[in-house]
């Protein structure tokens, strides 16, 4: 539901002194009488349906609007209630006895009665599907923001297994050809899993992954993948103080390196370098990861790698967010993500 603050009832109250001059222009219209002495009454018992109109359905309902029929009595209730209390207060202010018939306001009680309702049920309707279509919007964004956390979570837990797989797969080549090495990178890969791990539980505790988080983690990972490739495989992680605390998608980056590592640095005989940059572009924060490898003249059409990041964004950043992939054949390749730069 809304949150009902001074100025949603200001603008409430504001709509019901606009309604009870138009009944007072109204009646002045039609009887002939006074327009002051019309104001009068017609804000006074005017305001006072408001109020039990809206002070009802939120001491009544205060979880959400109350159903058409309990919404009518309310009304009815109101204007019935409304009616005498306003007019006794007009008549005080008047100099009149405060149970003095209405004799010059107006002169067809039952007409102004009747106005009463109608404009009562009206305002009633105007703010009660107001507030029903606010509250579907509010469900539906909450809906939405659901779906896309857990599209997220689907898409990091197909990222997981997917980088072990691989590291696994390249363990198990290098076992038979260089067994001391494999033996250093299991180690490697037992102490990236813990860290992994620790860092999973604290941030899915905190609920923020940030750019910090994420260069440790491609740390990490490149450290492991350095035991396997030796001096073919040099990086370099830039991260200014600024962008640090930045909040991004978990493994966001990863795939994009392990496709440099891949497709770039282990067709090379020579290796390579991959570099992995963070900085505040015109557009917003700006994430670049690029090698030095052997390059390519097409993005790879079968992979996991750009796919799944593009898939990432658009589910996390929906129409806000870009992914620009470059490559030549012999000139490496480098991916550039654009992503909306949070505020401090």
């Amino acid at each position: 539901m809304p949150p009902i603050n001074a100025a949603t009832i200001a603008r409430r109250a504001l709509a019901a002194v606009v309604f009870n001059t138009v009944i007072a222009l109204a009646i002045t219209a039609v009887s002939g009488e006074a327009f002051a002495v019309n104001m009068l009454y017609s804000q006074f018992i005017g305001l006072f349906i408001w109020a039990l109109i809206d002070g009802g359905r939120f001491v009544l309902h205060p979880g959400g609007g109350p159903g058409a029929p309990a919404m009518a009595a309310l009304v009815v209730g109101s204007v019935l209630l409304a009616y005498p209390l306003g007019s006794a207060c007009a008549n005080l202010l008047l100099g009149r006895p405060l149970l003095i018939g209405l004799n010059n306001f107006p002169r067809a009680t039952l007409g102004f009665v009747l106005m009463s309702l109608s404009a009562g049920g009206f305002g009633a309707y105007y703010f009660t599907s107001r507030e029903t279509l606010a509250r579907a919007r509010l469900a539906g964004e909450e809906a939405q923001r659901q779906a896309s956390e857990a599209r997220l979570k689907l898409l990091e837990s197909q990222l997981e297994p997917h980088m072990l797989f691989n590291t696994l797969a390249n363990l198990r080549a290098l076992i038979t050809t260089d067994p001391e090495r494999a033996v250093a990178m299991l180690d490697r890969l037992n102490d990236f899993l813990r860290a992994t791990l620790t860092a999973s539980r604290t941030e899915a505790a905190a609920g923020r992954h940030t750019l910090a988080d994420e260069f440790a983690r491609l740390r990490d990972y490149l450290e492991l993948m350095a035991v396997r490739m030796g001096p073919r495989l040099r990086y370099t992680l830039d991260l200014p103080d600024a962008l640090s605390r930045q909040v991004v998608p978990p493994l966001l980056l990863q795939p994009l390196v392990e496709n440099c590592i891949r497709h770039g640095l282990e067709p090379s005989r020579e290796g390579g370098e991959i570099r992995v940059a963070a900085r505040q572009g015109s557009a917003g924060l700006e994430l670049e990861v690029s090698d030095t490898g052997v390059g390519c003249e097409a993005e790879p059409k079968a992979g996991f790698g750009l796919s799944q990041v593009r898939e990432r964004l658009a589910t996390a950043y929906p129409g806000r967010a870009g992914i620009e992939w470059h490559s030549a054949p012999g000139a490496g390749t480098r991916t550039l993500l654009t992503l909306p730069l949070q505020t401090p």
